[in-house]
């Protein structure tokens, strides 16, 4: 297999690699500011603490949701 490298001219496996690399990158921030959010909303009031348990399964189900909806808009139905 032939190894993919970012400035590659004749094939475009390194743009894939930026893409695929940038989508990522932007649902960590995403699914970052959505869980921070949440944070928010649950200590809003209350005595209540948001455990880093809770932060991290709120981040990756954030993030799952936003892997769902790239999923569906780059890859069609």
């Amino acid at each position: 297999m032939k190894m993919l490298t970012l400035l590659e001219v004749g094939n475009l496996g390194g743009l894939v690699v930026m893409i695929i690399g940038v989508i990522i990158v932007i649902a960590l921030v995403v699914s970052l500011v959505i869980t921070l959010i949440a944070k928010v909303i649950y200590e809003w009031n209350n005595d209540r603490k948001f455990t880093k348990k809770q932060f991290w399964q709120t981040m990756l189900i954030s993030l799952l949701i936003c892997g769902l909806i790239s999923g569906f808009v780059c890859g069609g139905m």
